[in-house]
């Protein structure tokens, strides 16, 4: 958690301090959870996604009505049309509750709906670049585009008097346009791709990436609508850092872009 300056260890979980941690904030940005990836390899249970996940998400807001916080930018997630999933119903219900909130306790709430966003230096989930090439290649968004919709969104509940739900999906950029997703691969396996990137074909191909493989662009004009939005990570960002530096990846000092 941060406030102000002040970086402060704790759990949303932790009811008999949450007050305390949150005390002097004026916004709260809500984004602990754990995520997909906690499903797929086995670490975590119904409860767990549970407890955390949807009673955290509670305690948060119940917190904030106590202390008279109303602004809360609330993170879900595009999973939520995987109810399927252990996470994607967890995050559903968290919705339910920030929109019960908003309503009910007249609070200020900005849902963002990311696709996945872990970030190539997780080492934990992804040890090598390529891997979390491969990842970010099936639709994701990088991390920077997610931090640069929270500070906006930041702006505009500074700005925004409660009013309608406000729910604002996050995707990357693309190079590929309408057109091209019509007529994908029309002229052949990996035409499109060749279209756009056809200095990193190969290089594709021996990290094991699909040059065929259709992209799913998602719907982000209410977004760039309320937020201005303008994602900056694309396919051409990733083949780039894999041309230059492998599969250590990019060092988190440089911005990819």
């Amino acid at each position: 958690m941060v406030q102000k300056d002040l970086f402060i260890q704790g759990s949303v979980l932790d009811r008999s301090r949450l007050k305390e941690f949150l005390h002097g904030c004026d916004c709260i940005v809500h984004i602990a959870a754990w995520h997909g990836i906690h499903e797929f390899d086995g670490g975590k249970d119904a409860y767990d996604f549970f407890d955390l996940n949807v009673r955290g998400t509670f305690e948060v807001f119940e917190a904030a009505a106590a202390l008279g916080i109303n602004r809360i930018i609330h993170i879900s997630t595009t999973s939520v049309h995987r109810p399927e999933t252990l996470y994607g119903r967890s995050k559903i219900l968290a919705e339910r509750i920030a929109e019960n909130y908003r309503q009910d306790r007249d609070m200020n709430v900005i849902i963002l709906r990311p696709r996945g966003f872990i970030p190539f230096w997780n080492k934990d989930v992804y040890s090598k670049y390529s891997d979390w090439a491969r990842w970010f290649w099936k639709g994701a968004v990088h991390i920077d585009d997610v931090a640069s919709a929270v500070m906006l969104s930041l702006d505009l509940i500074s700005r925004r008097k409660p009013a309608e739900s406000l729910v604002l999906t996050l995707d990357s950029a693309y190079e590929y346009t309408d057109d091209d997703l019509a007529d994908w691969d029309a002229n052949g396996a990996g035409t499109t791709f060749k279209k756009h990137y056809a200095e990193y074909y190969d290089l594709a191909l021996s990290y094991g990436l699909d040059p065929s493989s259709k992209p799913t662009r998602l719907d982000i004009s209410e977004t760039v609508r309320w937020l201005g939005y303008q994602p900056s990570y694309s396919l051409a960002c990733l083949l780039s850092e894999l041309a230059t530096y492998g599969d250590s990846g990019p060092p988190r000092t440089i911005m990819p872009r």
